[in-house]
């Protein structure tokens, strides 16, 4: 397959593509109407874990690695996306609503029980799909991007040889930031980006960083769901 083969051949190739190719269909979502962000977040969703299930075996440092400081980091990080976010401006606030669909307008909530109907199945699928790709899927998809690729590549350029817990202040601050450019909550992705860093800085190795993503998406999606706090997704 000439994906594999472009893995096997490109370790820059293993780890941005991926990513890359997940962003372009998160962009995609609402491209076709309201209901297609939900559609669009399932195709996505089995692609990612697709090129996931294909990236494994070219990307080494994608094993998972359970710890307890990947589980404190994970949920600490919960804790506090929640608890900072009335205290400062969203990103669609600060740039005036550019690159959102709506133009000035704050991306409009998740809710897919506003969608399809308050308690339908439907709704409850679309949820799950949502919990799983969140918790499941973009924890290795980012996780090799930034912190892989990201932070040794500004290390050096060979950054195959850049070890894992090796600490450099510019690519700490700048993967970051990068990183919060992803999300609404701009401030609370700066901290989680830090947080993760030095959770791998710390262990020398991704997959606790990928457990600790994953256990924040996870907690965060039953939040959501427990108190119909769609802002968060």
């Amino acid at each position: 397959m000439w994906l594999r083969t472009r893995f096997e051949q490109s370790p820059i190739f293993a780890r941005v593509a991926p990513f890359v190719i997940f962003l372009v269909l998160t962009f995609m979502q609402g491209w076709f109407g309201e209901a297609s962000r939900y559609w669009i977040y399932a195709l996505k969703t089995l692609v990612g874990a697709w090129l996931v299930w294909q990236m494994r075996p070219f990307v080494a440092e994608m094993r998972l690695a359970w710890s307890w400081e990947a589980l404190a980091v994970g949920a600490g990080v919960c804790v506090m996306w929640v608890a900072l976010d009335d205290f400062y401006p969203k990103l669609s606030e600060l740039t005036g609503g550019a690159g959102t669909h709506s133009g000035s307008e704050a991306p409009k909530p998740w809710n897919p029980h506003a969608q399809f109907g308050e308690g339908s199945a439907l709704a409850w699928a679309a949820i799950a799909v949502r919990l799983a790709g969140s918790s499941l899927v973009v924890p290795p998809l980012e996780e090799v991007f930034f912190r892989s690729f990201l932070y040794r590549y500004l290390i050096r350029l060979d950054f195959l040889n850049a070890p894992l817990n090796r600490f450099h202040g510019v690519a700490f601050v700048l993967t970051a930031l990068i990183f919060a450019l992803e999300h609404e909550q701009w401030l609370a992705g700066v901290l989680c980006g830090f947080a993760y860093q030095a959770l791998v800085i710390r262990k020398g190795r991704l997959g606790d960083a990928i457990v600790a993503h994953g256990i924040t998406n996870f907690l965060l999606g039953l939040w959501v769901v427990w108190k119909g706090d769609w802002r968060f997704w």
